[in-house]
């Protein structure tokens, strides 16, 4: 976004504008904030995260509620930024892919080496393809041998790719990836084909399975949609379907939001906080002391 929103003040543009699901309107507003340009946000109504709500309205954007879902936000973005003089910077926007990519050359920079798989959530497909560029790009420049193999996920009813079609009311716990046609759909195909991975689809219940082992074994607190990547790596060890060598497998999983973006969940599925008067007894008691 940092890429975009510069080429975009580069080329004079004066506003931005993208339909989002959240973390999109969040970035978009911070940097065009940074930039002195104004921010328009179409955001799905009553479906985005508060934690991302409130990032974009603290950063002065303008936030438009769409009735509709995340699809139909997106069209009129690509309808207004048509008719008028303002650069959409949802993933469609080059700049956005060309920076995108480069978070597989940090891979490679911190391992020494591209992954064997990469696991990763799957929304409107503008990372899986950045990132599959970004390796491709660091592996012609001689900065790294191997190719990873792409592995994406998609939330059960939310998986128009997974499906191969649009789904028209996408729904998952997972508000991220809550997209039924997803602006990258071709290119993400073409990531999944050539590194020979897969798109597949999780439940909600695997992704709060992933969710909240990630929080508890690891200290990691990442919002939901993030967890579709890791629920994806869970299923497939269990299933055996990961390749077996004689070296360890070196995996990758890409978290894309922190969890108190999306705040409203954990209330709902980790064990409520117990309440005590204030004597010692009482304390003992709920520790089982």
């Amino acid at each position: 976004m940092t890429l975009a929103v510069s080429k975009a003040a580069e080329a004079g543009s004066r506003t931005i504008l993208c339909a989002s699901t959240g973390n999109t309107s969040a970035s978009a507003a911070a940097y065009a904030a940074r930039a002195g340009i104004r921010c328009v946000v179409l955001i799905p109504e009553g479906q985005i995260a508060l934690g991302k709500l409130s990032q974009a309205l603290m950063h002065g954007a303008k936030v438009v509620s769409v009735r509709g879902n995340f699809d139909a936000a997106l069209a009129l973005a690509k309808e207004a930024t048509a008719k008028y003089p303002i650069t959409l910077v949802n993933s469609l926007n080059p700049h956005r892919i060309e920076g995108q990519k480069t978070a597989a050359f940090e891979i490679v920079d911190e391992l020494g080496e591209a992954p064997d798989y990469q696991f990763m959530p799957v929304g409107n497909a503008g990372n899986i393809t950045a990132y599959w560029k970004g390796y491709k790009e660091y592996c012609d420049r001689g900065k790294c041998v191997n190719l990873p193999k792409m592995m994406g996920f998609q939330a059960e009813g939310a998986a128009p790719i997974v499906r191969g079609r649009p789904v028209p009311d996408p729904e998952t716990v997972a508000s991220a990836i809550r997209i039924g046609n997803p602006a990258s759909w071709q290119a993400a195909v073409r990531a999944r084909d050539e590194s020979g991975g897969a798109i597949a689809a999780v439940s909600d219940d695997e992704i709060i399975e992933a969710y909240k082992m990630l929080a508890k074994l690891e200290g990691i607190f990442c919002e939901p949609a993030s967890a579709a990547g890791v629920a994806g790596l869970i299923g497939a060890v269990r299933a055996k379907k990961l390749e077996k060598r004689v070296v360890k497998l070196r995996i990758v999983c890409v978290l894309t939001g922190h969890g108190l973006k999306d705040p409203e969940l954990p209330v709902k599925v980790v064990e409520k906080p117990a309440s005590v008067p204030p004597t010692m007894e009482a304390l003992s008691e709920a520790l089982g002391l």
